[in-house]
C-alpha cells in the first residue's frame, strides 16, 4: 500500500489500496496454513473442547512468526507493519480460527511501545504466552492507585475474548490523572458463556492486583486504534467468506425448478453484500495504513473503519441468513460459526455508536474551524 500527497495540501491525498507483492505472498502463505489447520471440522472440534484454543495451530503460527509480525528484526521479529498484521487478521476471520492472535498482538505491541519488551512482550511475540486486551467502551469500574514503583488495580472488567486463557491482560483504569493503560500478568478470569463457541470469553476481577503502567491517554488511544483496525480486518475476512458461501448456496439451492440465485430479490441481496464487503476492505486497509504510518488522521480512520465494519458486518450476516433460510440458523451449518463470531466482533473494542461519538469529538473542531474533516 502506498500514499502520494498533492503538493501544498495535507488534506488531499491518494492512497493505492492494492497490496504489494510481498503482502500478497503473506496472504497466500497465511491462507495455506489456515486451510490446512483450521478447516470447519477442526474448528468445531476445538469449539467443543474446554479451552477454545487450538494449541497445534497456535504453535504453527508462532513458528512462522505471526505473533512477532510487528516486532523489530533485532529482537527476532519480522519487522513488518500494521497492514501486514491486518492481512493476517483477515485470514483468521475468514477461517474463524480458534486462536488468540489479535489479543496477543495488541498486548505485545502495547508493552513494546512502552519500552517493556524484556518483561513480557518477548514471551508474547514468541507465542510462549497468550495476551488479551480487556478494554471496552463500557469499562468504568477499574481504578488504579500508585504503590511505590508499581500500581495496584481494583475492580471488575467487562467480558472480553480469551480472558480465561490469557497470561497477560492489557486494560485501562482510572487514576487521579485520568485514564491510563496497564498490563496485569497472571490475572484470573471468570469464564462466561458466550454465543461464539470458537473463543472463550470471561471477566477479570482485581483486588489490589499489581500492575505495570504502560502509559496515559495517548497510549490508550493508540491501542484503541490498533484494536479497532484488527477486529475490522477479522470482520472483513468473515464477511468475505460468508459472501462466497452465500453465492455458492444461491447457485445450488433449487426452488420452483430454478436456482434461487436466478431470482431478482436474491441477486439484489448478494449485490448489496458485495458492496458492503468492498467498503469494509477499503476502510479497513486505509485504517491499517494510517495506524502503521503514524498518520495524523489515524484515530479518525480507525474509528471510521469500526463504524462501517460493525454495521456492514451485521448487514452481510443478516442477508446471508435470508438467502440460506432456516438452515443458516442451525449449529450444523458453517454459517453459524461466522454469525456468532461477527456478533461479538461488532461490539468488541467499541461498538459503532461509541466510534461514531469518538469520531464526532475528533472532527468537530475541524468542522467548526472551516477545515476539511479528513
Amino acid at each position: 500500500m502506498r500514499q502520494a500527497r498533492l503538493p501544498g495540501d495535507r488534506y488531499h491525498r491518494r492512497v493505492d489500496f492494492d497490496l504489494s507483492d510481498d503482502q500478497l505472498e503473506l496472504r497466500k502463505g497465511a491462507a495455506a496454513l489456515l486451510d490446512a489447520m483450521a478447516a470447519p471440522a477442526r474448528v468445531r472440534l476445538v469449539a467443543d473442547g474446554p479451552e477454545h484454543v487450538d494449541a497445534e495451530l497456535w504453535s504453527a503460527m508462532a513458528d512462522q512468526g505471526w505473533t512477532a509480525v510487528e516486532a523489530p528484526p533485532e529482537v527476532g521479529g519480522l519487522g513488518l507493519g500494521a497492514v501486514e498484521a491486518a492481512v493476517l487478521c483477515e485470514e483468521i476471520g475468514r477461517h474463524v480460527a480458534p486462536v488468540p492472535f489479535t489479543g496477543t498482538l495488541l498486548a505485545a505491541g502495547a508493552l513494546r511501545r512502552a519500552g517493556q519488551w524484556d518483561s513480557w512482550a518477548g514471551r508474547l511475540e514468541s507465542g510462549e504466552a497468550i495476551g488479551a486486551l480487556g478494554w471496552s467502551d463500557s469499562d468504568d469500574a477499574l481504578s488504579a492507585t500508585p504503590d511505590g514503583d508499581r500500581w495496584l488495580i481494583s475492580g471488575r472488567t467487562g467480558p472480553f475474548v480469551f480472558a480465561p486463557s490469557a497470561d497477560v491482560v492489557v486494560i485501562s483504569a482510572a487514576t487521579v490523572q485520568g485514564q491510563a493503560l496497564f498490563a496485569v500478568a497472571g490475572a484470573k478470569a471468570e469464564p462466561e458463556p458466550a454465543m461464539d463457541r470458537t473463543r472463550a470469553v470471561g471477566r477479570c476481577v482485581f483486588d489490589q492486583e499489581p500492575a505495570l503502567r504502560l502509559g496515559g491517554p495517548e497510549a490508550l488511544q493508540a491501542v484503541i486504534d490498533r484494536a479497532a483496525v484488527a477486529v475490522c480486518a477479522e470482520m472483513l475476512g468473515a464477511a468475505d467468506q460468508v459472501l462466497a458461501m452465500t453465492v455458492a448456496y444461491a447457485k445450488d439451492r433449487v426452488q420452483f425448478g430454478r436456482a434461487i440465485g436466478s431470482f431478482q430479490a436474491v441477486k439484489h441481496r448478494c449485490a448489496d453484500m458485495l458492496v458492503d464487503v468492498e467498503g469494509m476492505r477499503s476502510v479497513t486497509y486505509y485504517g491499517a495504513w494510517a495506524v502503521g504510518a503514524g498518520d495524523p488522521d489515524a484515530s479518525a480512520a480507525a474509528s471510521a473503519a469500526k463504524v462501517w465494519c460493525s454495521d456492514a458486518s451485521r448487514r452481510v450476516m443478516g442477508s446471508a441468513l435470508q438467502v440460506h433460510g432456516g438452515i443458516g440458523f442451525t449449529w450444523e451449518h458453517d454459517l453459524h460459526l461466522f454469525l456468532k463470531r461477527a456478533q461479538l466482533d461488532q461490539v468488541s473494542y467499541g461498538d459503532a455508536t461509541f466510534h461514531r461519538e469518538r469520531l464526532a469529538d475528533m472532527l468537530r473542531p475541524r468542522a467548526e474551524a472551516g477545515l476539511p474533516v479528513f
